[in-house]
């Protein structure tokens, strides 16, 4: 969450058309907002231009003004800065989960983190990353950033910022450090390299906790300006090899290496942790959200790295699944009297940033699971104590939430609770006809309430204070529920009726103490270890009840000595800034505005094309644009041309021309060349099923072409002009992955292409097929590919090949050709080694395959060509990470033909590189 880096993460064409913007137009950014959004798009505007001055000088002077796009009709909770276009996004529906992100009002967090990337971005288009920049573009100068900058700065200085300037932030909250203590506590302490490219064998701690220990002790060691200078060396490759940890060194005086283990023991002290009770080699499985069916029974979501989450059932030491978990953007879920509920993700079937989040209902008995609302957006669902009604979060466009109580039947909605104040709630559950609920009010502070669910009448049962607070579960008068306490989530309780609050002594010392639950004699939790999250238990009797006299969260949120958060004038600004101290107008933001957008020239390779395009892309994602050359290694062709996208219809449209130099095809048994140059236009109809378990998308649509062709060599009588449609339908639906899986375990993906000529006689059409299936072992895979091509005997012109062939052999485009495929991928090794912090090896992983094609076309005497190209034959693939950044996996084919190569080469053994990669 919260990313910097080349703007992938934008969904082409995602807002229906009927969705209004208007703009709030400032020096730093222009702040774009859906229509009736004001309110929040002036806040943002005004953070971020207070703010802006006071925070920059530790970063740099520069600034170029950015566009910000508020997205307001998803339940993801994310942002973005990019570059490739510079722009950024903010996925404005807060998640449930306060220990993770903290309670700040989230547009608020958005603003303060995001615009850090751009300050960041504004001040590292210095020396080498600004040539790369004035040759290829914004691509070229993100480029040239993420090899001298690590994303672990990025996101650290930005953590850093929110920790600043707000009264709470990441920095200060425990949950952050929770995957470096579990490390600290197990003794397992991995080489720098392996901490920041991860493994698919053990838990590692992602870059944003990293960066943050990195940047803070930097701010805290060796003044404000100290990663301002690093940072602007680095960028500028003032050192062409290893320019960041050269300028660590430049300006600490000591090796990038001590400068790393001094920050990690820096903050390892301000922890004690016991070691975890059965230490374990590797990562075994995340358990999560306990519930218990009674005292030697317990429910639980299992998530190993080898199989998909699932909700499991344990009584004793005997473990069932119950059933998969359909796809989530949370983990939560709520249990009573045999029936599972949680909230499941679906997509939008058109508008890529329109999304649900729909409450499924599971009968644990035999794992039977229905979906009991459709497209709503419910968080947190929890059953009444007779399991007749439903409690859950709806998240509003508008970025208010409201209570909801539904029928857990039938999933109509009984009511909707109002809310007056604006409270977030999170993590809601019945106490009798009332709910309680964890709420975050506007100055980003929590308590726990308790609401009339028909007059809507709230009482604080615990006072607000900046300390997180949550998952909570209720017995008798009771709630117990996690809270921050200082360096510590620890667990409370919270007698309803009198207010009185306790802190829970369990006697187990743990990593956090998370989702509480209880039963009749046993009290159970979470807590963090280098194995994942593991369920502790313990007899209530032996749990020690400590009387909190004051009735508030005692502890307070740490800042682990890092001192300067409050040495600085940015430090707790956010609750200094006031809206009405600026009175910014505004104003209808246009859809047209800068569609053209031209950003960079990238280079790409995608094995058998070689491109080079001139890429633009509008601020709304909504137009694209492209200016390309063209090499194909198998034809040997080459190709310019331009093409044009519009997405903000139901349909996308499209249009574009090219002009191609020496295109091959075989002829009656001879070379044939030629040039030729197409105009087009279409439409593409995208749909999206993905709901549920499976994810699924179906895409129709056609082109029409017009093309002039000019052949060579005595083959002028084939000149011509003509028009033809291409006609396509791809489909493909999958289960989800697990992090080691390979491919998904079931999945289908089916291609269809017809090309049909309408001004002479031509034709050509493609029936392609790939079926995923499991393997011997969880992390095995067997692929079975199928397709079938076929163009016209007599064709007047020749259409672009498609057809998958058998590896290994030369391809040409035949009259009819057929195919049958089998690979079998699975794992080999996780070495988790690398050299140098320029290559780090992940994964190795084999394929072995047989694939059959059976070909057949005409000699120049009219008489048939029949021959079978089959060819059996392995590959080793490595996963790799490239300067502790980039994913890239390439790998090393063998293929033994089993027939003659007729159309090249000679021998039966080939042996190829395998490089998809694209290298911006």
């Amino acid at each position: 969450m919260l990313t910097a880096g080349l703007a992938n993460a934008q969904t082409f064409g995602g807002n229906p058309p009927s969705l209004k913007w208007q703009q709030v137009n400032t020096e730093a950014a222009r702040v774009i907002f859906p229509a009736g959004m004001d309110s929040t798009g002036t806040r943002v505007a005004v953070l971020i231009n207070r703010i802006n001055n006071v925070v920059k000088p530790t970063i740099g002077v520069k600034q170029k003004q950015v566009n910000i796009v508020l997205q307001n009709q998803t339940t993801e909770s994310n942002g973005y800065v990019g570059l490739a276009p510079f722009r950024s996004e903010f996925y404005l529906t807060p998640q449930q989960n306060s220990f993770e992100l903290g309670s700040i009002p989230w547009p608020e967090m958005l603003a303060v983190h995001e615009f850090r990337h751009v300050q960041q971005y504004n001040n590292f288009n210095v020396g080498l990353s600004h040539v790369l920049k004035i040759f290829f573009g914004e691509g070229g100068q993100a480029f040239g950033n993420a090899l001298s900058v690590p994303n672990w700065f990025f996101e650290g200085d930005a953590v850093y910022n929110e920790t600043l300037v707000s009264a709470q932030g990441r920095g200060r909250l425990p949950y952050f450090y929770n995957g470096f203590r579990g490390l600290w506590a197990a003794g397992k302490d991995y080489n720098w390299m392996k901490l920041r490219n991860g493994s698919y064998i053990d838990y590692v701690p992602n870059h944003y906790p990293l960066g943050y220990m990195m940047v803070a002790y930097g701010r805290e060691k060796y003044g404000d300006d100290f990663w301002r200078n690093v940072t602007h060396d680095a960028a500028a490759y003032k050192s062409l090899f290893y320019p960041f940890q050269s300028s660590v060194k430049k300006h600490s005086g000591i090796s990038f290496g001590a400068f790393r283990t001094a920050a990690s023991d820096h903050f390892r002290q301000q922890f004690n942790d016991a070691a975890p009770q059965k230490q374990v080699k590797h990562f075994i499985a995340d358990e999560e959200f306990p519930a218990f069916v009674n005292d030697s029974t317990i429910i639980y979501l299992k998530s190993p790295y080898n199989q998909i989450a699932s909700f499991v059932i344990r009584t004793g030491g005997k473990e069932k699944k119950i059933t998969t978990r359909a796809i989530s953007q949370d983990r939560y879920f709520d249990y009573n009297n045999g029936k599972i509920v949680y909230s499941a993700y679906r997509r939008d079937l058109r508008w890529g940033y329109r999304n649900y989040h729909e409450i499924r209902v599971v009968d644990v008995s035999n794992g039977h699971e229905r979906t009991i609302t459709g497209k709503t957006k419910y968080f947190s669902p929890a059953f009444s104590a007779d399991g007749k009604r439903i409690v859950a979060v709806q998240a509003n466009p508008d970025g208010s939430a409201t209570l909801h109580v539904l029928n857990a039947q039938t999933g109509k909605l009984i009511t909707a609770i109002a809310n007056p104040d604006r409270l977030f709630y999170t993590y809601p559950k019945f106490y009798g006809d009332d709910v309680l609920s964890a709420v975050r009010n506007n100055r980003g502070e929590m308590a726990i309430i308790r609401v009339n669910t028909v007059t809507g009448k709230q009482e604080n049962l615990l006072p607000f204070s900046h300390q997180p607070a949550g998952y909570l579960t209720i017995k008798q008068d009771t709630v117990y529920f996690t809270a921050t306490s200082g360096i510590n989530d620890d667990l409370f309780a919270l007698s309803v009726n009198d207010k009185k609050l306790f802190k829970l002594k369990t006697g187990t010392k743990t990593i956090g103490y998370y989702q509480p639950t209880v039963s009749a004699g046993k009290l159970a939790w979470v807590g963090f270890t280098a194995s994942g999250y593991q369920i502790m238990q313990t007899n209530k009797q032996d749990v020690n009840w400590e009387a909190v006299a004051t009735g508030k969260l005692p502890g307070g949120l740490p800042q682990y000595n890092v001192a300067s958060l409050n040495k600085n004038a940015a430090s707790g600004l956010i609750e200094r800034v006031e809206d009405t101290v600026y009175n910014y107008p505004v104003a209808k933001y246009s859809k047209g505005y800068n569609l053209f957008n031209f950003h960079s020239l990238i280079p790409e390779i995608s094995d058998p094309d070689y491109r080079l395009s001139i890429v633009g892309q509008n601020v709304l994602n909504t137009f694209e644009s492209e200016l390309y050359f063209n090499y194909n290694r198998n034809e040997g062709y080459k190709q310019a041309g331009f093409d044009l996208t519009y997405g903000q219809l139901f349909p996308y449209l499209s249009a574009g021309a090219d002009y191609i130099y020496e295109r091959r095809r075989i002829y009656r048994g001879s070379d044939v060349y030629w040039n030729e140059f197409n105009i087009h236009g279409g439409v593409q109809l995208p749909f999206n099923f993905t709901r549920g378990k499976n994810i699924t998308g179906l895409s129709v649509g056609s082109d029409l072409y017009y093309a002039q062709t000019n052949y060579q060599d005595g083959f002028e009588a084939f000149n011509r002009h003509f028009t033809y449609l291409n006609s396509y339908l791809s489909f493909s639906t999958r289960v989800q992955q697990a992090r080691q899986h390979i491919n998904p375990r079931w999945g289908q993906s089916l291609l269809f292409i017809y090309k049909n000529g309408l001004s002479l006689s031509a034709n050509q059409y493609l029936a392609s097929g790939t079926f995923y299936l499991p393997g011997l072992w969880p992390n095995h895979s067997l692929v079975i590919n199928a397709a079938h091509q076929q163009h016209g005997q007599n064709n007047a012109v020749s259409f672009s090949n498609n057809f998958p062939f058998s590896k290994g052999y030369s391809v040409e485009n035949l009259y009819k050709m057929d195919k049958l495929g089998a690979n079998y991928h699975f794992p080999i090794a996780y070495p988790d080694a690398g050299l140098a912090n320029t290559v780090y090896l992940m994964r190795i992983r084999g394929n072995a395959f047989y694939e059959y094609t059976r070909a057949s076309d005409f000699y120049t005497t009219g008489n048939v060509f029949k021959a079978n190209f089959r060819s059996v034959g392995g590959a080793v693939f490595f996963d790799t990470k490239f300067f502790n950044e980039t994913a890239i996996s390439f790998g090393v084919r063998y293929s033994r033909l089993l027939d003659p190569d007729i159309f090249g080469g000679t021998g039966r053994d080939r042996f190829e590189i395998v490089l998809p990669v694209s290298i911006f």
